[in-house]
């Protein structure tokens, strides 16, 4: 029988969220997973032939973005150069065009350097990759 802790008492959905988080956190991730960092939201997919990653960057320019691949990590950094303000207002928060993001993401499949397409469309960031052909199946012919 467990005993109940003073917070299990007050709420037991924190206690519920922590055993769950607990647990999920003690099972081993795959290594590619450990290499991400940053916060710019991403959807990475795969088919047989190219890696896709989709990156969310509303209200940036083709020009405030920098993406490379290295070791099959993609790096995507984009920042606000052009910041305007207005000299007859008095700002009282003031977070449009300006501030930087990032994300670093291990790649599922090792990618061609020379074979990557990429465009900026509604605020939404393609890059279409394609694999090596090390990475992409082959048949293997048995005598």
């Amino acid at each position: 029988m467990s005993m109940l802790t003073r917070r299990d008492a007050r709420d037991p959905f924190v206690s519920m969220l922590d055993r769950f988080l607990g647990d999920s956190l003690a099972l081993e991730t795959p290594t590619w997973t450990r290499l991400e960092e940053g916060i710019l939201p991403v959807d990475v997919s795969e088919n047989d032939t190219h890696v896709t990653v989709r990156a969310s960057l509303p209200g940036f320019k083709p020009e405030d973005i920098e993406a490379q691949v290295h070791d099959n990590v993609l790096t995507i950094k984009a920042e606000h150069k052009d910041v305007k303000e207005e000299k007859n207002e008095r700002y009282y928060r003031k977070e449009l065009r300006f501030g930087s993001t990032s994300r670093r993401v291990a790649l599922p499949s090792v990618v061609k350097d020379n074979d990557i397409h990429a465009e900026l469309k509604d605020g939404v960031l393609n890059l279409r990759m394609a694999k090596t052909l090390r990475e992409m199946p082959r048949k293997i012919k048995i005598n």
